[in-house]
Order: C-alpha cells, then structure tokens, then sequence
C-alpha cells in the first residue's frame, strides 16, 4: 500500500503531461526510496523517466507483500497505466493548485487498482478509481556519462530557443563545435523549401552554464519529447543537462535536483536512416535490478 501526499501538486502535474507525449501508457513503480513514472513509445526510440524522492512528499508509506501468510518483503510493484485515464485527474495544474490542498495517491494490489483523491478547497473530495495493470519493471540502457559532448542549459533558455520552431515541426537536428552551438529545423531532401519556413539559431559557449564538446556534432531528434520536459523543467526551475554523441546514438534531456530527477533519451537519425527518417531505438529497456 502507497501512500502519498504532494508538496508540488503543479510539478507532479506536469511531470504526467510530460510523460504523456512519449506513448498512450505508463509505468507507475514505487519503491522504498521514492516514485518513478516511466514511458517508452512504441517503437522504443523515446523513453522517459521521471522519478520522485520520499522527500517530494508531505507523506510517503511503502511497503510490499509478496504472497498471503508469507513474511512482508521489501518489493516493487511496478504497474502500467492507461495515460487517457490519469490525464482527467490533472487536466489542467493551474487550476489544480489553486483549488486542490492535498492530493493522496494509495495502491491495493490485491484488487488492482490506483486512487488518486483530490482534496479541494470547501470540503470538496474528487476520488479516481484507475484500475492497472502488473508488469515488468521498465529502466532504459544508457551510459550517458560516457558522452563526449555535455551541455547544462537553464531551462528557460532553451524553451525560448524552441518557440522560434513551429509546432508543426516533427525534428530538429542540434549540431555542436568547440564554438557555437546551433538548432535548426531537419528537413528531407524531397521537401518544397519555397513552401517551408526553415528555422536556424545559433548560442556562443558563454550563454551554457556548462559546455564541454568532446567531439564535432550533428544529431537529428524529435522535438514533441522535448517539448514535454521543458514544460516540465520550467514549473522545476532547474537547468536542463544535454548530453550526446554522433548521429545514430540516443541524446539524453536530463533535470535533476534534491527531490526529483527526470530523463528523456531520443533517437537520433544517422547518415543512413536520414533518408527514410527512421530512427533506431533510443535505448533498450530491459527488466531493472531489484
């Protein structure tokens, strides 16, 4: 049974939000030292991780029982979630916080199901009953230590960089050198470029709160992923920390803080996949160590 109470209800808010444009479902795994939300999109080219401390909450009780009449062990329980059914409990976090005191989430394994309670100002209560679905814990493989090319950004920084691309802009590619770095939009060679508006910005090392280039750059990746995380990472106010390689390796959007870390790995297209625009798989997930 889990038990929690936000301090942030906006920031857990977005953090859904944010998960919710990698795939229509999620992992809800709890442990002993906090909350991960988890998402990777069909294809297995964009995952997200964002997890919670304990300390994120006002109150957090965990514990596990593997089976009746045996002893109580210390275990996961990982469960997935239809995306559409959690979105209505956070529709919109402006309003939510300004309107909701408490939010209490509790787990019963033994009837499958999530409760998320919205304690609203005037004694008003709003219960959601999710039901889920037990699986396989979900962690990505990726060593992003070892990238030569490491960026820290203030968030707000770089959201402003990305109002300047259109919404309907599908990819961008992000390449690096010892002195500049540049975004600008992707786009394939077929393309009517008299039809396209093309869209180029260009930061000096300076304007980095860190900026190591191990290795010229260019990588292509989807922007909507992005987009996701910086919402989120402007309601955290912590920098945004990049880091890749070459084309066709994952890139990794990463915040982190006291309370909470969140990252996002995305393909990145190679020479080859450029032509037919198919990423390869951002990362593997694979079963995480208990």
């Amino acid at each position: 049974c889990i038990l929690q109470c936000f301090l942030s209800l906006a920031v857990f808010g977005r953090a859904i939000h944010a998960i919710a444009r990698i795939s229509d479902e999620f992992w809800f795994d709890p442990v002993e030292k906090g909350l991960a939300l988890r998402s990777v999109n069909s294809s297995r080219s964009a995952y997200a991780c964002v997890f919670f401390s304990s300390m994120f909450f006002q109150h957090y009780c965990w514990t596990a029982v593997s089976q009746p009449c045996q002893k109580e062990e210390q275990l996961s329980l990982p469960c997935k979630l239809i995306i559409k059914s959690v979105l209505p409990v956070f529709r919109c976090v402006n309003v939510l916080e300004r309107n909701v005191e408490k939010c209490s989430i509790s787990t019963n394994p033994s009837d499958h199901h999530i409760t998320f309670q919205l304690l609203c100002r005037h004694g008003v209560v709003k219960t959601y009953n999710l039901t889920f679905q037990e699986c396989d814990p979900l962690q990505a493989v990726f060593a992003k230590h070892m990238c030569p090319n490491i960026l820290k950004v203030h968030s707000r920084l770089l959201a402003d960089v990305m109002i300047h691309f259109p919404t309907s802009q599908e990819e961008i590619t992000l390449s690096v050198t010892p002195m500049k770095v540049c975004f600008k939009s992707y786009t394939e060679e077929d393309t009517d470029f008299s039809r396209t508006m093309l869209t180029e910005i260009q930061l000096s090392p300076e304007e980095f709160d860190y900026f190591q280039v191990g290795v010229d750059s260019e990588v292509t990746f989807c922007l909507k992923e992005l987009r996701g995380l910086l919402a989120f990472s402007e309601a955290t106010s912590v920098p945004v920390s990049i880091h890749f390689d070459r084309c066709g390796k994952p890139i990794a959007f990463s915040i982190e803080d006291l309370l909470l870390e969140a990252s996002f790995i995305l393909a990145t297209l190679c020479e080859a996949e450029k032509e037919a625009a198919s990423p390869e798989p951002a990362c593997c997930p694979r079963p995480r160590d208990r």
